[in-house]
C-alpha cells in the first residue's frame, strides 16, 4: 500500500542473559580440572609470596566493591528523599578524599608490598644447595646437574626444604619456565642464561609448563618437579650418574640389540652402551619417567610402542620421524626401554 511505512520488529539490545551465564559457567569449570596446578595452592617459598600478594589484591578489590555498592545504594535511596541543599564544598571534598586521596594511599602501599616481594623473589635467603641446568627445546626440557655425567628430560628432582638454583637456556625459540606451585615464570631468551630458584616446602610432584607460546606443540611442553627428602634425592642423583642397568632377560637383551642396531642410537644416549646420540633426550632412565613427549601421553607400554613406531601421530611436528621397527622386535624393544630406570 502506498504511504504505508514498513518497520522491522525491534531487536532487544545486548547479549542474552543465558548466554552470559553459560560463558561464565564454562570459565569456572575450566579452572576446576582435577590435579591442575594453582598458584593459590602454594608448596614453595616463592609461590607462597605470590599467593599472599594475590589475596591482598583480592581483599582490596572486594573492599572497594563493597564500598562502591554501599555508596550506590545510598545514592539511589537519597534521590527518593526530598531535595536537601548541601554546602558547596562538601561534594568536592568528598570526591578529592574518596576518589583521589584514598586510592593514592592504597596504591602506594600495594606498590611497596610488590617491590618487597619482587626483591624477595630475586634471590633465596640462603645459598643454593643444588644447581640444575635446564635447556628448552622444541618441545621438551633437557635437565642436567653440573658434575653429573647423566641427563634426564622433562623431570627435575630437588631436595625438599633446600633452595635450588635453576639456570635456564634455550637452543631455539623463546620458552618460559613456570612451576605455579613453586615459583613465578622466568623467560628463556636465546643467547642468554637466565636464573631462577626453587624451594619446595613439602615432598611431592609439581607440574610445570612452558608459558611462552613456542609453536605447534607448545601445550605439550610440560615437566614435573619432584621434591623428595635429601637421602632420596642423593640416591636418585647417584642413579642418574651411573650407567643404565644391563638387560635382565632374553627379551630385554633382544630389545637392546634392536635399539643399538637400529636408528634409535643415532639420536639418543643410553649410558654404558654405544648409543651416544645427542639430538633427542637421554633415555638411560626413560622407564621411570612420568610421561612421554613432555606430557603428551602416559609412559606405559602401549603408548611407548605407538611413540616408537610413529610419534607424529601422538605429537605432530616433533623432531622424531617414524621408525622402521620390525613388528616382531617391537615388544622386545619396549621391554628394554621400560627396564631403564
Amino acid at each position: 500500500m502506498v504511504g504505508r511505512r514498513l518497520t522491522e520488529p525491534r531487536r532487544r539490545p545486548g547479549v542474552p542473559v543465558a548466554r552470559v551465564l553459560g560463558c561464565g559457567l564454562l570459565v569456572l569449570l575450566a579452572g576446576c580440572t582435577e590435579g591442575a596446578p594453582s598458584t593459590l595452592d602454594p608448596a614453595g617459598t616463592g609461590a607462597r609470596r605470590v599467593a599472599g600478594f594475590w589475596w591482598l589484591l583480592f581483599g582490596i578489590s572486594a573492599a572497594v566493591f563493597v564500598v562502591v555498592m554501599a555508596l550506590l545504594t545510598w545514592a539511589l535511596a537519597f534521590r527518593r528523599r526530598p531535595h536537601r541543599r548541601a554546602g558547596a564544598t562538601d561534594p568536592i571534598r568528598f570526591v578529592v578524599v574518596a576518589g583521589a586521596g584514598v586510592p593514592f594511599v592504597v596504591l602506594l602501599a600495594v606498590y611497596g608490598v610488590g617491590l618487597r616481594d619482587l626483591a624477595a623473589l630475586g634471590q633465596p635467603t640462603e645459598p643454593p644447595a643444588v644447581t640444575v641446568d635446564v635447556t628448552g627445546h622444541k618441545w621438551w626440557w633437557e635437565v642436567r646437574y653440573p658434575g653429573v655425567a647423566g641427563a634426564t628430560a622433562n623431570e627435575i628432582h630437588i631436595p625438599v626444604g633446600e633452595p635450588v638454583r635453576v639456570r635456564l637456556r634455550t637452543v631455539d625459540v623463546l620458552h618460559s619456565f613456570w612451576v605455579p606451585q613453586l615459583m613465578p615464570k622466568t623467560d628463556l631468551i636465546a643467547g642468554k642464561v637466565r636464573e631462577t630458584w626453587l624451594r619446595a616446602e613439602r615432598p611431592g610432584r609439581y607440574r610445570g609448563q612452558c608459558a611462552e607460546y613456542c609453536g605447534l606443540q607448545h601445550a605439550h611442553m610440560a615437566f614435573q618437579v619432584v621434591a623428595q627428602p635429601r637421602a632420596e634425592f642423593d640416591a636418585w642423583l647417584a642413579r642418574l650418574a651411573a650407567p643404565a642397568p644391563a638387560p635382565a632377560s632374553d627379551a630385554e637383551r633382544r630389545g637392546q640389540q634392536a635399539f643399538l642396531q637400529g636408528t634409535c642410537a643415532a639420536c639418543h644416549t643410553v649410558r654404558g652402551t654405544s648409543a651416544t646420540g645427542t639430538v633427542g633426550p637421554d633415555l638411560s632412565t626413560i622407564g621411570a619417567r612420568w610421561s612421554l613427549g613432555a606430557g603428551a601421553v602416559p609412559n606405559d607400554g602401549g603408548h611407548l610402542g605407538g611413540w616408537i613406531v610413529n610419534s607424529q601421530t601422538v605429537k605432530p611436528g616433533n623432531a622424531m620421524p617414524p621408525q622402521p621397527v620390525d613388528a616382531a622386535a617391537l615388544p622386545d624393544l619396549i621391554a628394554y626401554l621400560e627396564s631403564l630406570r
